[in-house]
Parts: structure tokens; sequence; C-alpha cells
């Protein structure tokens, strides 16, 4: 058998320049069956339910359940589930006492990654990853991570750390929790809305964060303490905070219009408005605008959902831009009575349910997260001595 050779001079490779996609804009890196978000026709499904489906009818007991497990819960599996989370959100004294011992100036999505983090040190199976431990820390996380964050809530405002009540549902519980009385029903109903319209969406950049840090077989807690710290910022999570300071600044409906040509002329942007996928505006949008239009009117403080309305109007003849799930997010939180510094913190609260249907998605058929990068440096540099530099 003749050996092939080599040619005395080969041709030269030639290399194709690699596409670019910044931001992953564009790419699609791995398939899903949790939710979809349909930019083009302007659609959100969780587990094959149009999220118009669930928000006022599911609660977020039942949409959390359906995305770690595929399937609307039976009576029976709801009953046992809510049971699950209600033993579960006691907080350690561990992680209580480390909240108690930190900065009260300190940011509140700070303390909640931190929060999250400590929760791992206590787990009886630090190194156990079997999707059923992984699903057992992803229930145990779900429940606390209101009562970190009602805990961080309170801790800031100089009050006592208030502990959850057995049997109140999941919204409410924080409400009480957080603002030391039992919420009203149109309060949980709202909150629980909230939750459910923010509890899933796609490969957003902090789930994203999250499946990459679990596709190395890092543990749950890394994984979702990284996710928090990806949602803390301003491009993602924390533009509801900032969506409530323009308001702020605002001030009244009377000053939109003043407000819109300045911000046109300074070329700065519009909190809550525009979106990376959804062509038109977001299918969240208007179920939180009707929400807060009613807890507006309930509190007598309407002339926040005013100035949003007005400044909806304002934004789109002056740009054509759509809101996004931030805009009415801001004045709904608001009217609720929680303080802006922990919007991004509730952001958390509702989208844990996704992080960790994620977390056990990218566990059960997992391929590590590697992309490439084009490199744009020098080459062939030679070592100079350190005397003749």
């Amino acid at each position: 058998m003749t050996t092939p050779t080599r040619p005395a001079n080969p041709a030269p490779l030639v290399s194709q320049p690699p596409t670019i996609s910044k931001g992953l804009e564009g790419v699609v890196v791995d398939e899903t069956a949790i939710s979809d978000v349909d930019g083009q026709r302007c659609r959100l499904i969780y587990r094959g339910y149009h999220i118009d489906e669930l928000v006022g009818r599911a609660t977020y007991e039942e949409v959390s359940y359906v995305l770690l497990n595929g399937t609307l819960p039976t009576r029976s599996q709801l009953v046992s589930w809510t049971h699950q989370l209600d033993q579960a959100r006691t907080l350690e004294p561990q992680v209580l006492a480390a909240l108690q011992a930190m900065p009260r100036t300190a940011d509140p999505m700070a303390m909640l990654r931190t929060a999250v983090s400590m929760l791992g040190l206590s787990d009886p199976d630090p190194d156990d990853e079997t999707l059923e431990i992984i699903r057992r820390r992803a229930v145990k996380t779900m429940a606390k991570m209101v009562a970190i964050v009602a805990a961080i809530g309170r801790l800031h405002q100089g009050e006592p750390v208030r502990p959850p009540t057995t049997g109140l549902g999941h919204a409410a519980n924080f409400l009480a929790m957080l603002l030391g009385r039992p919420p009203t029903e149109l309060q949980a109903r709202a909150l629980d809305a909230y939750f459910v319209l923010l509890a899933d969406h796609g490969f957003n950049a902090s789930t994203f964060t999250a499946r990459t840090v679990v596709s190395t077989r890092s543990d749950y807690y890394s994984a979702i303490s990284a996710a928090v710290g990806s949602l803390k910022g301003p491009l993602h999570g924390a533009a509801n905070r900032k969506a409530m300071d323009m308001l702020v600044e605002i001030g009244t409906a009377e000053q939109v219009e003043p407000y819109v040509q300045r911000t046109l002329a300074d070329h700065k942007r519009f909190m809550g408005f525009g979106h990376r996928v959804y062509k038109g505006e977001d299918p969240r949008a208007k179920h939180l605008k009707a929400i807060a239009q009613q807890l507006g009117e309930t509190t007598g403080e309407i002339q926040w959902f005013n100035i949003s309305e007005r400044l909806q109007e304002a934004v789109w003849k002056a740009k054509q831009l759509y809101i996004n799930v931030d805009f009415y997010s801001a004045s709904l939180l608001h009217y609720l009575g929680i303080p802006t510094e922990l919007f991004t913190a509730m952001f958390a609260c509702a989208r844990i349910a996704g992080w960790s249907a994620h977390v056990l998605e990218q566990a059960a058929n997992n391929r590590l997260i590697r992309p490439l990068a084009a490199y744009t440096g020098p080459r062939d540099l030679r070592f100079v001595p350190l005397d003749q530099r």
C-alpha cells in the first residue's frame, strides 16, 4: 500500500472572515421546550400556553409548576406543590444573620446575590447534581426568594424582618412580609399576575448566564447567583427602576411633552421602550397596563398611570417606539408599596421559576457552552527583555 505524501508546496490556506453576531443577536444556540419568544408575531408561550391564557387565570404557583414539570398541575399536585413552597419559605438563621450584618446602604441585588449563594452552604447534598436534587433545590430557592427580598426591604427601612405566614399564597406572602400587614385581594392578585408575566422569557441574558454556568457542571446555586448578577444590569432587569425614576422626573402629565423633547434633543433613551426581539408591543405590556390602571384608581394615585399613558403616546408619535415589560411594571410595583430600590429584585422573584426550569433542561441534555471569538489583536510579536523596554 502506497503511503500518500504531502505536496512539496501546498496551496496556502484561504480563511474566510468569520461572521460576527455581536451580543449573539439572531444566533440560535440550542433548543428549549420551556418558552417561546415569538418576536415577529409578538407572542410569549409557556410550555405551549400563550401568556394570555394564563395571566389572571393561573396562579404563579401553577405557572411555576408547569415551567418546571411541563404540564399544569392537577388539584392534588397543586396542593402538594403549594405545601412544598409553604414549608420551604422560612429563612435559615445563618442567611438572616448575614443579611442583618450587611450595610443598610448595600444594593438589594448584591444582597440577594449573596443570600442565594449562601443557600447552597446548608445543602445536605452539595455534590449531588441529579435532576431530582436540582428540582428540590429549585423549590427551596423559589420559596425563599420572596422571603429574602422582603427581608432586604425591611432591613433597608430599619424595620424588623417578618416571617412568612403559613397557608398564604406566594405573592400575598411577599406583600405581608414586606409591608407588615396582609395585602388586599386586589394587591395579591396584581403581584401574582406580575410574577406570572415575568416567570420566563426564552434565552434572555440572565437565563443564558444560568445555562452557561450549569453547562460546566457547576451547581444550581452558582447558576442562580450568576443569573442574579446578570439581571442586576440596567440593560436587563434594572430597567424597571430606571422607568420609575423617569416617571418621577417627569412629575406630572403636563410635563410629558417637554420631557420628550428634551430627551430627543439630548439623544437619550426612553426607559421601558423598545425590545431586542419583539417587532411590535411586548405581549406582557397590555396586561401590566390594565393592572396598573386598576391599582392607580384604587389607591387614588392615578397620576403615575396618567403620566405613563401620555408618555407612551408621545414617544410613539415622536419615534414609533413600542413599550416593553418594564414600562408599566414601574407604576404597578409602586402602587403596591414596593420601594423602587427593590424593583429589580422583584424581577428575580418572578424569574426564579424560569431560571430553575432552564437549569434543569440544560442539565438533562448538557453540552458545554463555549463559543469562539474572532481575534483582532497583533500577531508574531517578539519578546523584549525587561531592560530593553
